[in-house]
């Protein structure tokens, strides 16, 4: 076999060097914004001026405005919840997991992906919030305060506690983690700037960094450090979130399978926002060299096996069901693909279980437009996956007098539409005020390659 057979693709294409890199990427921070960018932020704004208005009268009136009733007490705003965090999921396992198996196709890409679940955390964290009706009064009831205070301990044994230290522990490190990374490409663009006030700003944000041997030591140190601790946290968020239903006695969700089959579903789902992040800003930006096919590639691979673990997980929730010989368990399975909400179910198992078999073909894994509507496709299922698990479950439980039918009202719509708006304006903003690719790293590649060509 010749060498050049097995020599594989370049990760960055278009025979760029490291002063390339530089040029390309502090670009598009330095130059003023495009006509694409500023129609983009005003319709992210117009969402979250829409959006804000619901969460007005939500906090005005109260939670009455949501669509919540006596049997389904817990419905869009847990559904929304659960799957902005599984969003989220995606930039830490690009970071952390595949820095320390050290697979390099994720330097194109984990900076954005980074970014991507900072926000997202944020968006999930507004619904526990709104939840509480009037958060300036009850929020505090969140916190383990001690009884000087004038409240009670909050209760250690709920997983909804767990979920409060779990989430504000990765949204921590995981902020940690994404800034760190920024620094070096702070000081490059410190070092570019042109006018006083860029020079001081981004010269705050780079800590003083000097490019010397000694502080790359410390920070590849840093960078490890925290990849150790954020790996953990992947599987244990998710996994805690998924307890908050596990540790129920409701029919469809007393089950050990949540954990497992809940973080590949973050996985699977956050995978799948970064494509379509990525497919939009390495056309807006012109990152075509940099944000290549390959990269895509691998993360429709990665979509493959995810979404494959989440159909075997589908199959396993009703096999159990129906081997277990509970006759509220059988129902509750059977009324989601045959009652009043099967079309969701239907939705849920088409996007996520049919759908991602088409990456599958090279020729579909390869091709952007259908990786870019497969990724929205699959965002659109694990969210009727949320819907289905929740609500489904509580609508019909072991009372057939108590059975209820959810219909969520325009305030449920106009805080979901919130968080799209909140989403998409501070990814605007840190694509277009933060360099969107990690230079350092990209450098990284084009050096070592560099080396080996010679």
């Amino acid at each position: 076999m010749s060498s050049e057979s097995v020599i594989r693709e370049p990760l960055i294409t278009g025979g760029k060097t490291v002063h390339d890199v530089t040029e390309d990427i502090s670009r598009r921070v330095e130059e003023k914004p495009t006509k694409l960018w500023m129609l983009a932020m005003t319709i992210s704004l117009g969402l979250l001026a829409i959006g804000a208005y619901t969460v007005f009268l939500l906090l005005w009136h109260g939670v009455g405005m949501w669509g919540l009733n006596k049997t389904v007490g817990w419905a869009w705003d847990i559904t929304n919840f659960v799957w902005w965090v599984g969003i989220g999921h995606a930039g830490t396992l690009i970071s952390a997991i595949l820095l320390l198996f050290r697979q390099r196709w994720r330097m194109s890409i984990n900076r954005a992906a980074e970014a991507m679940t900072i926000f997202a955390v944020i968006c999930a964290l507004q619904f526990p919030i709104l939840h509480t009706g009037r958060p300036w009064l009850a929020i505090y009831w969140m916190f383990p305060l001690p009884n000087t205070f004038g409240s009670l301990w909050v209760n250690f044994n709920s997983p909804l506690l767990w979920d409060v230290f779990a989430i504000s522990t990765y949204f921590l490190v995981s902020l940690i983690f994404w800034y760190i990374g920024l620094i070096p490409d702070f000081a490059t663009i410190r070092d570019r700037a042109r006018n006083k006030i860029s020079k001081s700003i981004y010269g705050a944000l780079s800590f003083g960094w000097d490019g010397a041997a000694k502080t790359w030591s410390r920070y590849e140190t840093v960078a490890l450090v925290l990849a150790g601790l954020a790996t953990p946290l992947v599987l244990s968020v998710h996994t805690i979130v998924s307890m908050d239903f596990a540790t129920s006695v409701i029919p469809g969700w007393h089950t050990t399978i949540f954990p497992p089959y809940f973080v590949a579903g973050a996985i699977f789902s956050g995978f799948a926002m970064v494509l379509t992040l990525m497919i939009v800003t390495r056309k807006v930006y012109k990152l075509e060299d940099y944000i290549t096919i390959q990269h895509l590639e691998m993360m429709n691979i990665v979509i493959i096996i995810t979404g494959s673990i989440v159909g075997v997980a589908y199959l396993t929730e009703l096999f159990i069901a129906w081997y277990s010989g509970v006759e509220a368990e059988q129902y509750a399975f059977l009324n989601r693909a045959t009652g009043p909400y099967w079309w969701a179910y239907a939705a849920m198992m088409t996007c996520n279980v049919v759908s991602p078999q088409l990456f599958w073909f090279k020729r579909i894994r390869t091709n952007i437009a259908a990786t870019f509507v497969l990724s929205i496709v699959v965002n659109i299922g694990m969210w009727f996956e949320r819907f289905v698990i929740i609500v489904t479950s509580l609508h019909r439980d072991f009372l057939p007098s108590s059975w209820a039918m959810f219909y969520p009202t325009f305030v449920d719509v106009g805080v979901y539409v919130f968080t799209f708006g909140l989403f998409f304006t501070c990814f605007f903003l840190f694509a277009k005020f933060f360099p969107v690719i990690n230079m350092a790293e990209v450098k990284s590649i084009i050096k070592t390659t560099g080396e080996k060509a010679k």
